[in-house]
């Protein structure tokens, strides 16, 4: 799953779970069943995990390319700074 894929997917998730509990919460309001209201809101929690947390391609349009191994041999990392070589400033 690339970068914009994971946006789609987490604001996929939003509105679809709002939307379920809005939906749910009418049904029980409705119907005068808190019970029908969490199985409502349940299902909808089971329909956009099904949605949103398996890698479907409509969350790969946007592939990541990565450095072939032979080319990052040629550009090794940088080394962190040792905090040894830092200068100490006396403070009177």
């Amino acid at each position: 799953m690339d970068w914009q894929g994971q946006k789609l997917a987490e604001q996929l998730m939003q509105i679809l779970l709002v939307g379920f509990a809005v939906v749910a919460f009418a049904t029980g309001y409705a119907l005068g069943s808190f019970q029908t209201m969490l199985l409502v809101f349940a299902s909808g929690v089971v329909i956009t995990t099904l949605i949103t947390v398996p890698n479907w391609p409509l969350f790969n349009q946007h592939p990541l390319n990565w450095l072939d191994p032979s080319e990052a041999e040629k550009h090794p990392k940088p080394h962190a700074a040792n905090s040894s070589s830092k200068k100490k400033t006396n403070k009177k």
